[in-house]
């Protein structure tokens, strides 16, 4: 069995060493549809479930293997061993939970390393799968017999991330070619806290500030509306002095210093 320098090994028992042996022709990418770093994917094959990867990758982009790629894994399917011994290798990668998220720029990078290491170790042609059984590389809807019963892993942002970058990349490194450096897809805090929704003027920091003014105003005329329960409480009797209780509201008023002018629809920050 063959093991990757470039991941961790975290070996999976009894799967490794009790499963047949295959001659590895495919490599397919799938999304394991949960924020999962890798060492949370090895335990979730070898706790809750009797399938299992040859890979595990974390949003970080760093890599687990679980089971030698000349061993079957079960996560493709009827891929995962034909009846004349070749088989597919898998690897699971951190996504969202609806694996609709593109891979990160660490998550490309350890995915085009992994790609380009089939290829040498085990003569993995650079090609796309052409037929479910045709050796080369895929991802996990590619072709029906991958999944059973269907599947749109690994999500439309991540196909269209291995067809334009991951999958050229790996052949451009495996055949010495130049290629462009990928590129950081994922927002930055900043971008985060500066983000506009459609026909928005305000960004999301602006209205986080407005808010918190706005929480601070409703506080001041909570503190108010208290002060005023209580004078009431303590004038309320037998023989009450309006007057008195008016001057007595307006003095707590006064002492709460109070001075609220927000309104519930006015949503424009700084109003």
């Amino acid at each position: 069995m063959a093991w990757y320098p470039g991941a961790t090994k975290m070996e999976l028992q009894p799967e490794s060493d009790a499963q047949p042996a295959i001659d590895p022709t495919q490599l397919i990418l799938h999304s394991v549809a949960a924020p999962w770093t890798k060492e949370r994917i090895f335990e979730y094959w070898r706790d809750s479930t009797n399938l299992e990867s040859h890979f595990g990758q974390s949003y970080d982009g760093s890599i687990a293997q679980y089971i030698g790629t000349q061993t079957r894994a079960d996560a493709c399917f009827r891929a995962n061993r034909r009846a004349d011994g070749t088989g597919a290798v898998s690897i699971e990668t951190a996504s969202n939970l609806a694996h609709t998220d593109p891979w990160t720029a660490a998550q490309v990078e350890g995915l085009i390393r992994l790609g380009v290491w089939m290829h040498q170790q085990h003569g993995i042609p650079l090609r796309i799968c052409r037929s479910w059984t045709d050796p080369g590389y895929g991802y996990h809807r590619l072709w029906p017999e991958w999944a059973d019963g269907g599947t749109d892993c690994p999500g439309d942002a991540r196909v269209a991330q291995f067809k334009n970058v991951i999958f050229p990349a790996i052949v451009a490194r495996a055949t010495g070619q130049p290629q462009p450096p990928v590129e950081d897809d994922m927002p930055t805090p900043r971008d985060l806290w500066a983000y506009k929704g459609t026909d928005v003027p305000y960004d999301a920091y602006a209205y986080l500030l407005d808010s918190n003014r706005r929480i601070v105003a409703l506080a001041t005329q909570v503190a108010a509306l208290s002060a005023t329960v209580g004078t009431l409480a303590d004038k309320l009797g037998d023989d009450v002095d309006t007057a008195e209780v008016v001057a007595a509201v307006k003095a707590a008023i006064a002492a709460a210093v109070v001075k609220v002018d927000v309104t519930v629809d006015d949503l424009t920050p700084g109003a």
